[in-house]
Formats: C-alpha cells, structure tokens, sequence
C-alpha cells in the first residue's frame, strides 16, 4: 500500500482554511450557547408532556402522519428502538431492519456518507422532513446525513412512509416519505453522558442535559456530540461535530418551541469507488481518491482531499388549541450552510478551468496538468408553514399549507498547478452560478368514519414551484469555447390527490388507495443536460392494498403496491455536448411488489421479527446508449424491458430480540438480492446478493451509586465477515479489438466492513 505523503507544495490552506474559519466560528459559537446536550431519560416525561393536551400533540406530531385510519403503508420507529444500538452510526444505518429498506455506506463502516432506499428509489427521491420541515437539498432533493450526524440522539421517533404516503412539504414523495420527529420538552430534569469505541478507531461521544419545567413554564433540553472514525476504506476519516437545542415555553392550550440543530464535517472522499481489478491488486480497502503520481514517478495520495461542510437549522414552532374542536400548528424555519470540497484532478484540460496552455522549460505547450480544485456551496433555505386540524365526531380534518424560498450559490477555485509557468490567481474562480427556487403548497386532508369499522379518506394536495439557475456552470462548452451559461427559468404546477378506504374490525386491518405524485427535475438535470431537451416533470400513480391482523402474541401484515412511473428520468448512457451523463424521461416505467411483516411474542423475554420484500422493478422498451470516442457518436442499443438500477426484487430483515431483567440483546440479519448497477441488465455491473448479520448485546444497572441507570453494550456487526458491497457504479465505451469494436464496461464497489466490534456505555442521572 503506497504511503500517504504530503503534497509538494501544500497549495490551499492559505486562503481557504481561513476563508471558512469566519464562517464558522460565529455559528460554533451560537451552536455551544444554544445546545449544552443531552440524552435518553425520555420515556417517563413524553408521557407526563401529555397535559398541555391530547389534541395538541395530534397537530404538532401527526400533520403529516399515517395513522391507524390512513390507507398507506408505513411503519413507525420508536425512540427506545433508536436508541437501542445507537452508537453513532448515522440514521439510515438505524432504519434498516424496516421494510423495504436498503443502506449504503461510503466509508464501508456507517459513519460518514451513507445513503438509504425504500422500495429501490434512491434518498433524492424520498421525502424527508423534520417536524414537517423540509429537509431535502431544494436543488438535488438528496440528504446528506453526514451534515446531522447523531441526531438520531436527539429524535423522539421516526415514521416511515411507502409509496407516495400523505401530502407533505418539499420534495415530492417518490418511493416513500420519513417524517422525524425530535424530543419533546423535558418536564423533569436530566442528563446523560454516553459513549461509544470500536474498531477503525470509531468513536461518539455524547452528553445531553434538560433543566425540567422552570417557573411552571420553561424548559431547555441541549445536547452536544463528537464523532469521528478512520473508515474501514483507506483514508476514509471523517471528524463531525454536532448540537441539539431547545427552548420551549408551555401554558394552557399553548406549546411554543425554539429549536437549533446542525453540524460541522470534515470527511475525506471515498466515493470514487474502487473496481475489482484494483482490489484484486491493492485489497478491498484501496481507495482511488486523492491518489496522484509524484515528481519521482511514485505513487502518492493528496493528504487535503476532503469534504468540509457545515450547516445550521432553526426552527419556531407554536402548537395552539383554539377550542375542543379546532388546533393550530405553525411554524417558521431557517437552514444555513456552506462548505467546500478539496480535490486533487489529474491531467485537466486548463482551458476547462479559465487557464492559459502554458509553455514548459522543455519549451513543449502543456494543455494538459494535474491541479487542484475547490468546488463550493453556499445555501440559505427559509419560509413558514401553517396546520389546522379540525377533530370533532366521524371527522378528522386537516387543512395545511407551506411556502419556502431557497437560495444556493455555487462556485468553484482553482488552487494549485503543477508546474503552471504563467500569471495565476490564488483562489482563481473558474465558474460561479445561483439557484433560486420558490416552492408553496397547500393541501386538503380529511378521515371520515361511516361507521365504526369503515373510513374513507381523501388528500387534495396543490404544490407550485419556480426554479431558476443563473450564471455559469463547472462545464466548458466545446462549442463557445468558455465554461456553459445557464439561464434555466422553470415553473410547474401539480396536483396530487390521493384517496383510500380503511377497514378495522378487532384485530383486523385492511385498507386500498390511489395516490397521485409528482416531481420536477432536480439540479444536476439542469446543468448536467442538454440544452436543447430540458428533462420534463415525472409523475407517479401509486396503487396500495394492504391487510393487518394483529394479536398479543402474534401479528402478521401484508401490503401490496403497484408504483407506475410517467416520464420517470433514469440513466441510459446518453451525455451532454459537454461529455456528463443525462437523466432522460423515459415514457413507462414501474415498481411492483409485495411487502411481508411479522412478529411473534411467545413469551415476556423473546420475541421474533421479521419483513421480507419481493418485488418487479422495470423499465419497458429500454435503449441504452454507447459512445465510440468519448462523448460523440453514440450508438443505441434496444434492451427491450429491463430491470431498474439499484433495485433488488428480494429484500429480508430477520431480529431475534432478548429482554430479561437488566439483560439485551439481539441477533438482527438482512439480505438484500443481486442488483444492477445500470439500467441496461449488464450482467458485468452487478452488485452480487449479501447476507449480513449482527450481534447486540447490553445490560442496563438501575439506580446505582445515587444515578438513575448505567448502560454497558457491545456490538458485533457483520459476525461472520460477509465480503460485500453495497453501492458503486458502472459505465461503459468502445475500444479496438484489431478491426473490430468491442465494449467495455467498467464498475466501481463500495467494499464493506468484515465482523468489527463497537462498544458503548452510558451513565443516566
């Protein structure tokens, strides 16, 4: 394995490092005042928090939520689940024993990039709030959890949505919709110092505080986190940062709630991915970012290839009863963040970044150099929303509605060089462009029960939004020689109704629904494309049928879906003038399948759970594309009806949960099958099926030394030292085989930790 050696001069911490320091010092700050810390003494004050009222928590908690009446599947995570094995590991990691669900992790061990997929449909397609607002990046619609990390710490639970699931704000729901929830106001006081350590050197550390009511009013809960870990890839560290804080102020018939949340991360890139034939040659762990050759012809890596980024949200919320009748929430919101990343590219073409071809000592013009780039983002997003809920007799009504304005700046430097003979500015700015987007919906959501076992429902959804981009992109535009202008000025109108009837009798539970979603582009379909054939708005008719039946020692669900995709923008190996791969709207496209649950409690210290998904996730009448010379003259293949990227039809999650006295534990498993990694069924570009399975074990000592509980664990995570991936990518071209032209497909793996241990403990008091 090649040394990690320092780079030959050390181009960018001059302007940079000091560059973000005044960006971040003011909110570290605010962030230290703001958020003290906290923990897990929850349980008994959620419940006593039941005395501002009943009706007030049905607007401030379910909005946006599925109930036992709503026709959608979903599935609710509690907090004593989340912080049952929560070590720090980042909340897709969490989530993934619910149905349907998928996770991917770029560091190969949980912490740092990770991602999560319900039904298939990747995070940019996943409606994400907290406390109902939005949380998705307006412009790619993705999350980037690596920006929150421990906030699961911090979460009173977590409902996950499949399908299109209710009207809710931002982004559209196109696989499903994970609504948070964070802690309620403590009424006691608290507090909680934790820890976790393990292997690659991954660590949390963790301390939470809550003062209880104050003066019969007032109340404030902080907590305060350090996480970090060397990553099981190489070089894959990352050193994060994060806080929780709320102020909140209770009278009769009145919430009213401060809250802040963000974090700070430094994390270097592992999300190039390593192929086979270069693990084959430098083992699983070999990661390709960052890795140049040095004056001496040796290998070496870029020591400053990281990711750096922080981000800051406020939230206002008032939770109001107006009368025995009618509730109001209300709320208004503010996200801040910025951040750069640091990358080190080899054998650039200099006119791409604004550079002169230069005229070496050897007296040769050099088009071409090695240099590094700064690439950064900063974005403002703010705006208010607004629930009614009327509760009175057969009905449940709630009337919504939200506006929200984003705005991001995104521009790119180059630092450094190699050998630049020629004028060169610090910093040098080589592209800069604005993405300004108006986003309002208002919705009409009501539960009417005919009787007392048959409800119909219906959700009337109404969401406007004006998306423009301006300035320059990070593309050069062969054709005008300079880098592409954007001037994209978009507006779309959708309507999105849904509607259901739910039956319930004793133990039975059956429901059928018709939803309606719809999505607009995102940025990268924009900037990435072709100017000539601008990506147009995909739709989804979602069909649900699901039954229930549940007992106190058994229950057994089944749900069935039928996803049908209009326009769905997928992958077909088609790229812009300027060499980027395109999103093109293909005409018919679905997802369908069934979605198995069970539990069974045979007695008080054991129980058994299980959910498998089989499903057919296709593409009709697919036609890739392949490039004979980089990106011109393509060549089209038609693959007739294929299978969707990254979707295998078979998902099982499998727990065996043990509970006596002070003692827990759990044996969780999860197999995900084969899935292609294009859209094309390449058999080259798959990921093969893994089986992975993990082992909790923990004891809890209560009312020890005058604390109210201590809390030691262990985990095993992958105990058997399963070889897999879970993400990558895949690509494909031409190349001479004598006079004849052979493809060639080319794939990047995401490598997973073998078995690794973490342990944790934590002192309540």
């Amino acid at each position: 394995m090649a040394e990690i050696i320092p780079f030959e001069p050390d181009p960018v911490n001059t302007g940079v490092e000091k560059k973000m320091m005044k960006k971040q010092i003011l909110p570290a700050v605010a962030a230290a005042l703001c958020a003290g810390t906290a923990v897990t003494a929850y349980a008994q004050s959620n419940e006593k928090a039941d005395t501002i009222g009943v009706s007030l928590r049905q607007v401030d908690v379910l909005a946006n939520r599925a109930t036992i009446k709503t026709p959608v599947a979903f599935t609710n995570v509690t907090k004593r689940e989340l912080d049952s094995y929560n070590d720090g590991r980042d909340i897709p990691i969490l989530l993934e024993q619910t149905p349907s669900v998928i996770t991917t992790s770029d560091a190969g061990a949980g912490m740092g990039y990770t991602s999560i997929r319900v039904r298939g449909t990747d995070g940019s397609r996943i409606n994400i709030t907290a406390n109902g607002i939005p949380i998705n990046n307006s412009e790619s619609h993705n999350v980037y959890w690596v920006n929150m990390p421990d906030l699961a710490s911090s979460l009173r639970d977590v409902q996950i949505q499949r399908g299109a699931g209710t009207s809710t704000n931002g982004a559209g729901a196109f696989g499903a919709s994970i609504n948070m929830v964070t802690d309620a106001p403590s009424l006691t006081p608290y507090g909680e110092v934790s820890g976790s350590y393990g292997m690659y050197n991954t660590h949390r550390e963790t301390l939470r505080v809550g003062t209880g009511l104050l003066g019969g009013h007032w109340s404030l809960d902080a907590r305060l986190s350090q996480m970090g870990s060397d990553g099981y890839i190489d070089r894959a560290t990352s050193d994060l940062w994060s806080y929780f804080g709320q102020l909140a102020y209770r009278n009769r018939g009145t919430l009213l709630r401060l809250i802040a949340f963000g974090g700070k991360e430094k994390t270097y890139m592992a999300w190039d991915y390593a192929s086979k034939e270069d693990m084959a040659e430098f083992g699983r762990r070999y990661n390709p970012c960052g890795e140049y050759t040095d004056a001496d012809g040796n290998r070496a890596y870029y020591r400053n290839q990281y990711d750096n980024y922080i981000q800051h949200h406020f939230q206002l919320h008032l939770s109001q009863r107006l009368s025995d009748r009618w509730n109001l929430h209300a709320a208004l919101h503010y996200t801040k963040d910025n951040g750069y990343y640091d990358q080190y590219k080899t054998r650039r073409t200099l006119v791409e970044y604004g550079l002169t071809p230069f005229v070496n000592a050897d007296g040769e013009t050099v088009e071409k150099s090695d240099l590094v780039r700064l690439k950064y983002n900063v974005n403002q997003f703010g705006g208010g929303m607004a629930t009614f809920n009327y509760l009175h007799g057969p009905w449940d009504i709630t009337i919504g509605g939200a506006a929200n304005y984003f705005h991001g700046n995104h521009y790119g430097e180059v630092a450094w060089v190699r050998n630049y003979m020629g004028p060169i500015d610090p910093l040098q700015r080589y592209y800069d462009n604005d993405g300004d987007k108006f986003d309002s919906n208002i919705y009409a959501r009501a539960n009417y029960d005919i009787n007392n076992h048959l409800a119909v429902f219906a959700d009337l959804q109404y969401r406007h939004i004006h998306y423009t981009i301006d300035g320059c992109s990070d593309n050069f535009d062969w054709n005008t020689g300079d880098m592409a202008l954007l001037d994209i000025d978009r507006r779309w109108d959708f309507f999105n109704p849904k509607v259901g009837v739910n039956y319930v009798l004793g133990n039975h539970r059956a429901f059928a629904s018709w939803s309606v979603a719809h999505k607009e582009p995102v940025r990268d379909n924009f900037t990435d494309g072709d100017p000539n054939h601008r990506p147009e708005a995909e739709r989804l008719f979602d069909y649900e049928l699901g039954y229930n039946f549940s007992h106190r020692l058994f229950t057994i669900g089944v749900n069935l879906y039928y996803m049908d995709y209009k326009n769905q923008l997928v992958v077909t190996g088609q790229l812009s003038d300027t060499g980027n791969p395109l999103s093109v709207n293909t005409p018919h496209s679905y997802r369908m399948g069934i979605e198995f649950q069970g539990a069974l409690r045979p007695c008080s210290w054991f129980d058994w759970s299980i959910n498998a998904t089989l499903s057919r996730n296709r593409i009709k009448d697919f036609t890739e594309y392949i490039y004979e010379d980089e990106w011109t003259n393509p060549i089209s293949f038609d693959r007739g009806d294929t299978p969707i990227a990254f979707s295998p039809g078979f998902i099982l999650h499998n727990a065996f949960n043990f509970k006596y006295r002070g003692f827990d534990a759990q044996i969780a498993s999860r197999y995900t099958g084969k899935q292609y990694m294009n859209n094309a069924k390449t058999e080259e570009c798959t990921l093969d099926s893994y089986f992975v399975t993990d082992l909790h074990l923990g004891y809890t000592f209560r009312k020890v030394f005058g604390l109210k509980q201590i809390h030691v664990g262990v985990s095993v995570y992958n105990i058997f030292s399963e070889k897999y991936f879970n993400n990558g990518y895949c690509g494909a071209g031409y190349y001479m085989d004598g006079t004849e032209k052979v493809i060639y497909r080319y794939a990047g793996y995401a490598a997973q930790a073998p078995a690794h241990v973490m342990a944790n403990a934590s002192i309540s008091f």
